[in-house]
């Protein structure tokens, strides 16, 4: 018999949401922008954050009892066209995990012995060992994993946050003079420096997510006006705290002091030898330890429920419809982490981690961007399906509201897009050859969901009729055809 599973509060909801994709680590790449950050920010939240939370509180709206976007792209433009949003929503988590398992190794290694970073015995024991608790924490249901989730969003991702917004208004208000000018003149960047729009992607990818709460619509107290403020307050709380985060470090550190070559930790010792806090720094390195594994359990339940959904309406063996008692898709967790396992294995066998690194971080973002494009396409096409139904929810200004939220998302997914082909300037490759790898690793990517579509297809075409032999007989009693 299965456990009957508690709904999540609102609260709880909003925590889910912030910690999966409010990350600390992201801070010091973002900083790197100098005056030009709070365009960036702002860019980013008006072309894909904030469309993307409306399109996302509008398509719940519309499906209470079903959400994410399997559902909700079936419900547009038919099941294989949900076949293949929930199969980029998974495949990029795939390629993302060893990113973000190395980077949890890089700072378990900066606690113990940095020169462990290097060792890749060491690091392929980190992320096997993490990896495969978070996956086994995942098997006693959502309420636990949500639980988990928000208690390391707390203490590993907005306490830290605060702690550094906190300290740089103190530098500010005792008359230190900020490392950064920020005037009219110097707020926008150049449209021919490459390397800034190319770090664009960094905080762009740093958005991705904010749709991964709808596959728990009905797990949700009252969903119909809940989803939607979840989404309003986490969506707010996301571009304050990023970008007075990146703010912090910024106006703090000179830009040559913001290195990420030699590791983000070490941007954080520079920031807090500043306030003569060394003492705090082994202190912020557990604490992004633990909001780094707490934002990898929404990462982990979240992709695995939506594919689960694909499975049971035939695009997977049965095999991974199986739950266990507490609802959840054991064996596609179990499944995936196998898979995450073998990809980080590779990753870290690789003769240059970092250059792999930064490739599996652009492929990553485009498989998720790509699934955005059908998100906003799918909210286009139900909002006429559902144009004369009562909505808890519906994006502002009707029609042309909901044409304005789609184009302006759209564009903003096609900017990113096209950015992700152009290489960061200290990788050593060419950027016709990187643009090529990011094409092919695409393609490769996304070849799997037509063998899906041929396995349902190949097991719903009706059985032949078995032959009836020809009894048939001739006036003398011998069978016709003799």
């Amino acid at each position: 018999m299965k456990k009957s599973q508690k709904k999540i509060s609102l609260f709880l909801l909003v925590l889910l949401i912030v910690s999966a994709i409010d990350s600390i680590r992201n801070l010091p790449a973002a900083s790197l922008f100098g005056s030009t950050l709070i365009f960036f920010f702002i860019f980013a939240a008006i072309v894909f954050l904030i469309p993307t939370a409306l399109v996302s509180a509008e398509l719940s709206a519309s499906m209470p009892d079903k959400g994410g976007v399997y559902h909700w792209m079936t419900r547009a433009f038919g099941d294989k066209a949900g076949m293949l949003a929930i199969w980029l929503q998974w495949i990029n988590t795939m390629v993302w995990y060893p990113t973000i398992l190395s980077f949890i190794a890089g700072i378990g290694a900066y606690l113990i012995n940095p020169a462990l970073a290097s060792n890749k015995i060491y690091l392929i024991s980190v992320i096997l060992t993490v990896f495969w608790g978070l996956t086994f924490i995942n098997l006693f249901g959502l309420e636990l994993s949500a639980r988990v989730n928000s208690i390391c969003g707390l203490i590993g991702t907005m306490f830290p946050m605060l702690l550094l917004i906190f300290l740089a208004g103190i530098w500010l208000f005792q008359g230190h003079t900020p490392q950064i000018n920020i005037s009219w003149d110097n707020a926008l960047p150049s449209l021919h420096l490459e390397s800034s729009w190319v770090s664009l992607t960094a905080i762009m990818a740093a958005f991705l997510g904010i749709e991964l709460a709808g596959v728990h619509v009905a797990d949700i107290k009252n969903p119909q006006s809940n989803f939607p403020k979840a989404l309003g307050y986490s969506s707010s709380f996301l571009v304050l705290t990023m970008l007075f985060g990146s703010l912090a470090i910024a106006f703090v550190l000179p830009s040559d002091r913001i290195n990420l070559v030699s590791g983000v930790m070490q941007v954080f010792t520079n920031f807090f030898r500043v306030f003569h806090m060394e003492w705090a720094i082994p202190i912020l390195a557990i604490l992004i330890l633990i909001g780094s594994i707490g934002g990898i359990i929404n990462w982990l339940i979240s992709p695995a429920k939506g594919l689960l959904h694909a499975a049971e309406y035939g695009f997977l063996h049965p095999f991974f419809t199986r739950k266990n008692k507490y609802g959840v898709a054991h064996n596609i967790l179990i499944a995936q982490a196998i898979f995450v396992s073998l990809l980080c294995l590779v990753f870290l066998l690789v003769p240059s981690v970092n250059a792999f690194y930064w490739f599996l971080t652009g492929l990553s973002t485009d498989l998720y961007i790509l699934m955005y494009v059908l998100m906003f396409l799918s909210a286009l096409k139900l909002r006429y399906s559902f144009q004369n139904s009562p909505l808890a929810f519906r994006i502002p200004g009707k029609q042309i509201g909901m044409w304005a939220v789609v184009l302006i998302g759209i564009f903003g997914c096609l900017v990113t897009l096209a950015i992700s082909f152009i290489p960061p300037e200290d990788i050593a490759v060419s950027t016709s050859y990187y643009a090529l790898l990011i094409a092919c690793g695409n393609i490769l990517m996304v070849l799997p969901v037509f063998f899906f579509y041929a396995y349902r297809g190949r097991k719903n075409r009706p059985k032949k009729p078995p032959r009836i032999k020809d009894t048939a007989k001739d006036p003398k009693g011998r069978p016709i055809g003799t």
